[in-house]
């Protein structure tokens, strides 16, 4: 590429970065020309174009770009003194052209209307009100966990393989679409990662590749896990890119599946995370919450636990330290935290709704 052209391109990465915060102070702009309009035709060309392949290209393409850039700073490691200028130019044109990409094609997500809004939802809520919805959850995971092992103090395995899940999980979204019609999902694309030993390492259950609209699910996460994790990432798939409003869609996903197994791991996950916030607010409170969940439940709230510590290693802080920075930086203020905020859409949805 001519230098001329590849220094408009560095400098291409200043107007974007202005016009994405610009975008950042119009949400109901963003919701509706690019979160319900261009982004729509964007993420089902992907889909159409690479849900059919048996493999993740997404994490193929990550990879031939890991050995280039390795490739390219050796190459051009002398150039960095000799030439810091072409370097730098370098270097920032393909950033130019990364960022582009990553908000054309998802981020911009990021910027759209809180989903609360758009729920006309509250954004807090009292301890009562979560007490009330906990109990709820409890009824329900407990009815759900017995209607599949007939024991309550049985854990639940899933008679299933990992590619059956991720062909079942877009049935949920059907069923969901009945309350929701903007939550349709076709055609679909969630994957076995091919990163999922590091994704393990690193203490990530899955991701969404936001340049090719893969859904991408970590293969070696218990089974338990499965089906709630690929509906999450189907809802970051439908433009949701807050945690918090991914984990609530994906919840309902699975609580609206046909399937009695997805029905189960839905509650127990929506349930997981309104005790922790009872636990975080009154320790005895909890204690007497959790003293009438299923022994079975129970069990694999544990399995998920030790399998997290079984790969902890001292790297994974860091890694999730960069992510908490990334999130922070896409209007997420709370960082990893943003997951566990859940809990308002939960609180506020389910106390209007019968479970």
């Amino acid at each position: 590429m001519p230098k001329n052209k590849k220094l408009v391109l560095a400098l291409a990465i200043v107007p974007q970065f202005l016009l994405v915060k610009l975008l950042a102070k119009f949400p109901e702009f963003v919701e509706t020309y690019y979160s319900n309009g261009l982004y729509i035709y964007i993420s089902k060309a992907l889909r159409f174009t690479l849900g059919w392949l048996p493999f993740s290209f997404g994490d193929l393409v990550y990879s031939m770009a890991v050995v280039y850039i390795i490739q390219w700073i050796f190459i051009n490691r002398k150039r960095v003194f000799s030439d810091t200028r072409q370097w730098l130019i370098d270097v920032f044109a393909a950033i130019s052209v990364v960022y582009f990409a990553f908000h054309m094609f998802w981020g911009l997500n990021y910027y759209r209307l809180p989903l609360h809004e758009n729920l006309n939802l509250d954004a807090d809520y009292t301890t009562e009100q979560l007490v009330l919805v906990t109990e709820k959850l409890i009824v329900k995971s407990n009815k759900a966990h017995l209607n599949i092992t007939k024991n309550d103090t049985l854990i639940v395995n899933l008679p299933y393989t990992k590619n059956e899940i991720l062909e079942l999980a877009p049935n949920g979204y059907k069923a969901l679409k009945q309350t929701f019609p903007d939550l349709e999902y076709y055609p679909k694309s969630a994957k076995k990662s091919l990163f999922s030993f590091p994704l393990t390492y690193m203490g990530f259950s899955g991701y969404l590749n936001p340049l090719t609209n893969e859904a991408q699910v970590n293969s070696l996460i218990p089974l338990y896990k499965f089906p709630t994790t690929t509906t999450h990432e189907m809802a970051h798939q439908l433009g949701y890119a807050a945690e918090n409003e991914a984990n609530f869609i994906g919840c309902l996903a699975a609580i609206n599946h046909r399937d009695a197994y997805f029905k189960y791991t839905g509650y127990s996950f929506a349930l997981r995370f309104c005790l922790n916030e009872i636990y975080r607010r009154d320790i005895c409170l909890f204690e007497d919450l959790i003293a009438d969940v299923n022994l079975g439940v129970l069990k694999n709230y544990e399995e998920t636990r030790l399998f997290w510590e079984a790969h902890q290693n001292p790297a994974e802080p860091y890694f999730k330290q960069f992510y908490s920075g990334f999130l922070k930086a896409n209007k997420q203020s709370k960082g990893m935290e943003s997951y566990s905020y859940v809990v308002a859409l939960l609180v506020n949805y389910l106390n209007e709704k019968s479970l």
